[in-house]
Order: structure tokens, then sequence, then C-alpha cells
């Protein structure tokens, strides 16, 4: 049986040490969506309706970010209904849609919060994500990402855009943060306290 807690190989020891300069700190977390939580893709029905695939793992990372005490923040330059649909289902409170200056954004967000960059992680694959990943104190990107964000973001995850790559993202935040362990362990009891 694996020990209960073991740190993913994906999340090496001096990775999660230079997370963890800025990750103790970290109170939010920005989420680019086309590319991020997505594959990238974007299927358009004969009627001009968007469809999206979204991972599970990645929103069940996204409520457990939110369940450590970091707020997951979208911030999306396109808008549709499978995207508000997916941030409501996941019950996420700030999500900001059609964002055509994605810094401008997110600054609202953060000022609403009263949270300072020193405060925030943040994952994007292309160049309107750069003004994001430049100012968070720790910034991610997916391997399908654009070469100029994988070339300055702090971390390349292992999973694929849409196919778990926020997860690791959050994972890596939480870990980072002390909070997976105790995450997981109230996952794991079962509902009569055994």
């Amino acid at each position: 049986m694996r020990e209960a807690g073991r740190a993913d190989a994906r999340f090496a020891p001096e990775l999660l040490v230079a997370a963890q300069g800025g990750a103790q700190g970290i109170r939010a977390a920005l989420f680019d969506v086309d590319g991020v939580l997505t594959d990238g893709r974007i299927y358009v029905g004969e009627h001009g309706e968007a469809f999206k695939a979204f991972s599970t793992l990645d929103g069940q990372g996204l409520k457990l970010l939110a369940a450590g005490g970091i707020e997951p923040v979208v911030v999306t330059g396109r808008d549709s209904a499978a995207v508000r649909r997916r941030v409501a289902d996941l019950g996420l409170a700030h999500a900001v849609y059609g964002a055509a200056d994605k810094l401008a954004a997110a600054e609202g967000v953060l000022a609403a919060l009263g949270l300072g960059w020193d405060a925030v992680a943040a994952i994007g694959d292309d160049w309107p994500d750069l003004p994001l990943l430049e100012r968070a104190v720790f910034s991610c990107a997916p391997p399908q990402a654009h070469a100029d964000v994988l070339a300055m973001v702090d971390h390349v995850t292992c999973a694929a855009a849409g196919h778990g790559a926020a997860r690791e993202f959050c994972d890596l935040l939480l870990m980072a943060a002390g909070q997976y362990g105790r995450l997981l362990q109230a996952q794991r009891r079962t509902l009569d306290g055994a």
C-alpha cells in the first residue's frame, strides 16, 4: 500500500522549496481558460454555439484550492456560456469573462480582494497571459504553452492543458502552503469517522 500523502514525483523537492518561497503567502491564484482549463480547442456548432471540454481533476483542484485558503480567480479573454456554466458549477466566486486586457481585469479583482501581486500565483499559456505571469510571485504554464510563456514561467506542468495541468498547479500551491496533507486526510475520512 502506498504511503498516505506521499509527494508526487512531479513535485521534486527543489521545486517545492522554490515554490514555498512564494507560495507561503499566496492568497489568490489566477487561471486562464482556453489552453489551461481546456486543451485550447474550441468546438463550434452549426448555430455558433461553443463547446469546451473540462477536466474533472482540474475542477476538483480549484475546489481544493479554495478549501485551502487560496482564492481561485478565472480571467479569460473569451466569454461563453460553457465557461460561465463551468465556473458556476464549481462555485467559484471570482471570474472575469471577455477580458481584452487581462492585467486590468486581474487588478480589479485583486483590489476587491485587498491583495497585491506578492500574494498571487498564475497559470497561463499565451501572450495575453504574460502580464499576469510576469507579476505573479509564482507562475506556471502547461507544456503546450507558447514558447515565450514557457521561457519565463517558474514551472511547466507535466500534465497537459485540459488534462490535469491546473490540478497539478493547485496541488503544488497546496503542498507548498502546507495544506495538501490536511485536505487529503479530510477527504479520506468516512462518514462514520473511521
